[in-house]
């Protein structure tokens, strides 16, 4: 049985249910990588920013529900294992364990820019199928800038210049935070 949205075709609900899958598998990561870098940051300001993170974890759970339950009503059937997500990333695990709160907050800057240069496309693509499923990822895409600032915020100085400036690895901008 093959089922879709009315008033769109089952062409255009199997691509945004495809589209919305890679999404749900970038949600899951990052709920696990988020949860991930609360137990193990450590050092000054630790508290503040393991704080910071429950809030992040439990929108980004949010975000991957509402956008299963998108799936599912589009007819298609939601994949949340860890096989879908391994299935479904082209980014690389998340490369710290226990390290300082610089280190961590640079590394998880780039996860963010990674995230949300994503959902910033599938909204792209999105839009021009379903202004609904698109207005679902407008929604997380805010959330995701905010969370994004408040990372910023602790690696940037008075003059907006990331402590992590140029890094493109994880590795690299939590060496680079390291090292002040």
């Amino acid at each position: 049985m093959t089922y879709s949205i009315p008033g769109l075709s089952q062409e255009d609900g199997d691509k945004i249910a495809k589209i919305l899958q890679v999404r749900l598998s970038a949600y899951n990561d990052l709920h696990l990588t988020l949860k991930h870098v609360h137990w193990n940051v450590v050092g000054p300001h630790f508290i503040g920013v393991h704080e910071m993170i429950d809030p992040q974890v439990e929108a980004v759970r949010g975000f991957a529900d509402a956008t299963a339950e998108r799936i599912a009503a589009l007819g298609s059937s939601p994949r949340g294992t860890v096989g879908a997500i391994t299935n479904d990333r082209d980014w690389d695990d998340y490369a710290l364990d226990r390290d300082t709160v610089p280190a961590h907050l640079a590394a998880l800057n780039l996860v963010y820019v990674g995230v949300i240069k994503d959902v910033r496309e599938a909204i792209e693509e999105i839009g021009e199928l379903d202004p609904v499923t698109e207005d679902l990822l407008i929604s997380h895409a805010a959330e995701l800038e905010q969370f994004h600032w408040f990372i910023r915020a602790h690696l940037e100085n008075a003059g907006g210049e990331l402590i992590s400036a140029g890094a493109r690895t994880e590795e690299g901008a939590a060496k680079k935070a390291r090292n002040l």
